[in-house]
């Protein structure tokens, strides 16, 4: 089964425009909203269009072990506790990596430094591989008491569709099975996703009227529409932080016009905060385009400037590796290797990987054998270092690439699924695809990028644009 991202996603936005699907309302929700993401995820795995990501699953063991864990913060953690009203509650996202020697969200945190002295707020957790990774803080409160509860609920909980809400998911389930020569078992899909959101949004509804927050901010509002749904019908502003690329084919921020006749889409935030001009589409996102607002990246451009400046050894190429092709990637930096003499190849993975790529990646195991070949499976070697030092850079579809380009790495695309979300940076010349290391080699230094405006990526946070998103609401 071989399907491009684009073919996956059109499957998708033509079966929207043909059953209005973002609009119809089953068991008191909009479950297609819901499903939309988990849905792509899962067919972009069992075609095989993506990989599986290599992020190191959870045990029996460790599930049972983490149980106790979740119960103790349910409970002294409880976001439910104490009788204080705040101005402000902050959503992170639950990955979180070391920032001046403790772990944070890189996307949420300066929002929590330009609050402090200004705003009542408080950051709402959700634990990442069922733990936190955070220094304590009387500001945080876990999110471990509402999946717990959500859990148990599921449990003991059905959803019994109507005979029209039958036919129609039955028309729609097969549908997608012909496209994609697959069974999907989407009423299983839509009953886990509109129990979860049923308990969800209610609990989450008790929870904003006993805070009454005037705002709301969220990393990955696709993922947290409960979230969303539930400060929306309270009349509370949601503002997503842009977390990661997003593009034409990004489900969580796509919805072409030809599926916006009939409205807003309910679980899509009021704005969105992205790190510079350059993000999002107005024609495919749901918003106006007043509500997509560049504020910055504060987290790049801190950090960037401690290796900004380091002269870039002329030989050295790095691959950004992601999970869901790495098994496309590591070839091609195995064959680099093996081929091209007086460079230096570093590979440097995703955290998901570092556990299990000798495992999955059989010719980066051959490859670290070879004198011009390293891999990099820990966060200690800081990744704007790798840029700052490296003349190339090889990825497929990383937020990662955009910030070698901050670096001046001459950049390489491999065509692999997912090549689509790059199109843009592929047609102006920033980037060359490539098709395999043969056609790298040939490139290496005969590519000649053109030139762009950095700043229209990533740019400097911009604290008066932010303070007025915050006091007009």
């Amino acid at each position: 089964m071989d399907f491009s991202v684009q073919e996956i996603c059109e499957v998708f936005f033509n079966l929207e425009e043909k059953y209005n699907l973002n609009y119809q309302e089953i068991q008191g929700c909009y479950p297609w909203q819901l499903i939309r993401m988990f849905l792509y995820y899962d067919i972009t795995r069992r075609t095989q269009t993506f990989g599986a990501p290599q992020q190191q699953s959870l045990s029996v063991f460790d599930k049972i072990k983490s149980f106790i864990p979740f119960v103790k913060n349910s409970i002294f953690h409880n976001p439910f506790r104490g009788k204080q009203n705040k101005d402000i509650l902050i959503f992170d996202h639950p990955r979180k990596v070391i920032y001046n020697g403790e772990y944070c969200d890189i996307y949420s945190n300066f929002l929590v430094d330009f609050l402090k002295d200004s705003h009542s707020f408080e950051v709402l957790e959700a634990p990442y591989l069922n733990e936190h990774f955070t220094k304590k803080q009387s500001y945080i409160k876990y999110t471990d008491r509402i999946q717990l509860g959500s859990y148990i609920y599921k449990k003991f909980n059905k959803v019994k569709f109507s005979e029209n809400e039958k036919n129609l998911i039955s028309k729609v389930k097969k549908e997608l099975e012909d496209a994609f020569n697959l069974e999907i078992n989407l009423e299983w899909i839509l009953t886990i996703h509109i129990l979860n959101f049923t308990y969800d949004y209610k609990k989450y509804t008790q929870l904003f009227k006993k805070r009454k927050p005037k705002m709301i901010f969220v990393v990955v509002a696709y993922e947290n529409q409960a979230i969303v749904a539930a400060a929306k019908d309270l009349g509370i502003t949601v503002v997503e932080l842009q977390h990661g690329t997003i593009t034409d084919y990004h489900l969580g921020y796509s919805y072409p016009k030809k599926s916006r006749l009939n409205g807003e889409i309910k679980y899509f935030p009021d704005k969105i905060l992205t790190f510079g001009d350059y993000w999002i589409n107005e024609k495919t996102c749901p918003i106006d385009s007043r509500n997509i607002i560049p504020i910055g990246f504060p987290y790049f451009e801190v950090q960037s400037k401690d290796f900004i400046n380091i002269p870039a050894k002329s030989n050295q190429v790095l691959f950004i590796s992601q999970g869901v092709i790495g098994k496309y990637l590591s070839k091609v930096a195995f064959e680099l290797a093996k081929e091209i003499e007086g460079y230096e190849i570093i590979y440097k993975l995703h955290p998901g990987e570092y556990a299990t790529w000798r495992e999955n990646y059989p010719e980066l195991v051959e490859a670290s054998a070879f004198g011009n070949f390293k891999v990099i499976d820990n966060s200690e070697t800081p990744l704007y270092k790798l840029f700052a030092e490296s003349n190339y850079q090889v990825g497929a579809f990383s937020t990662a690439i955009y910030e070698g380009l901050m670096f001046n790495c001459k950049t390489f695309i491999l065509d692999v699924p997912g090549v689509e979300y790059l199109n843009d940076l592929i047609n102006k010349g920033y980037v060359f695809k490539i098709s395999d290391a043969y056609d790298l080699i040939d490139n290496l230094d005969e590519f000649k990028p053109v030139d762009h405006d950095k700043n229209f990526f990533f740019k400097n946070l911009d604290e008066k644009l932010l303070k007025r998103v915050i006091d007009n609401g």
